[in-house]
């Protein structure tokens, strides 16, 4: 039974990058009340221009600013009328601005309101469940692939899936609404009982895909093109699926090298989340990705030497990214 089934949702997206431009277009298409929280340049965007966002099939298509409630986080408190009055928040806000997303998260859900997060890396719902409780918590992974060009448009590279459920058992309540608005706007979602399995199944290609591919300067496809970049990516994801091991989390039956092909399959053209921060002058997401999987090898005494220099590497180039 749908937990909001009498009421027209209210949906927050919070962080409107080419993830949260992909979620916005989508719930576009439905009867939500779409609130857009975002900062600088992409909210001017959006308030000008609207959402461009490129499908997969080719075609274009503009959300115009008239369809949702646009907020720039960066322009103050979140306003009387939007404060706490949203059934779903989702959290699409890069890691590097974690608490400033789970405060803007905590003053947008109403009384019965939820968060779902679908960032990457590890730590994310812990520290949202610190703000608003676990029970309204839900953890999601997305494999759907984009990337924004210079003119903020969203460009939706590869059609993928979301996976979904509850921090804690109490937020089961949510998630059966949570699907039936995120599969009425064709996006693909389903419910897992294993939220662990979801989070490290994630960060085996987040830390295979975004730093090696970062680094070299390259779109995902490259991986398959060039033997010594499928190498290293295959070696961090290896580690990583070790110290998940290690930690108790069933991977199940995964083959590392074929989850890894399927992914990169769908996604040959698109530039990964960490690329666009380099090519932007951003700080990257590396601490909650490779950082997380040398962090956690350490306490479980395991060695993760690619991760390691992959880790230093990137934050050497996050460094760089500041020279005059």
């Amino acid at each position: 039974m749908s937990y909001w089934r009498l009421l027209k949702l209210r949906i927050a997206i919070i962080g409107v990058g080419s993830i949260g431009g992909i979620i916005l277009g989508a719930l576009a298409d439905t009867a939500a009340d779409i609130v857009c929280i975002s900062r600088g340049k992409t909210s001017t965007n959006l308030s000008d221009l609207g959402l461009v966002l490129h499908t997969p099939e080719g075609s274009i298509e503009v959300v115009p600013s008239e369809r949702y409630l646009l907020v720039d986080s960066n322009s103050g408190p979140i306003p009387g009328q939007i404060r706490n009055t949203c059934d779903i928040a989702i959290v699409c806000g890069k890691t590097v601005d974690n608490h400033t997303l789970s405060e803007l998260a905590s003053e947008l859900i109403s009384e019965n309101g939820c968060v779902l997060t679908i960032q990457n890396g590890l730590g994310n719902a812990e520290l949202l469940a610190h703000k608003v409780g676990s029970d309204r918590v839900i953890v999601g992974s997305i494999t759907h692939a984009a990337w924004r060009n210079g003119e903020g448009e969203v460009n939706w590279v590869g059609r993928g899936e979301i996976i979904l459920g509850p921090l804690d058992k109490r937020g089961e309540i949510y998630t059966d609404s949570i699907l039936q608005i995120l599969n009425e706007a064709e996006l693909n979602a389903s419910k897992s009982d294993n939220i662990r399995q979801i989070l490290w199944k994630k960060l085996l290609i987040n830390v295979a895909i975004n730093p090696v591919c970062s680094i070299a300067g390259v779109r995902n496809g490259a991986l398959l093109e060039v033997k010594s970049l499928w190498q290293q990516a295959i070696q961090a994801m290896r580690e990583a699926a070790i110290v998940a091991r290690a930690s108790g989390v069933d991977l199940g039956d995964i083959e590392l090298e074929s989850y890894l092909r399927e992914v990169v399959s769908i996604s040959p053209d698109n530039r990964c989340s960490m690329l666009q921060d380099i090519m932007a002058g951003r700080k990257t997401e590396i601490d909650s990705l490779c950082g997380a999987v040398v962090m956690r090898g350490e306490a479980e005494g395991i060695p993760t030497p690619c991760n390691a220099i992959l880790h230093g590497l990137v934050k050497g180039i996050e460094k760089s990214s500041s020279f005059d």
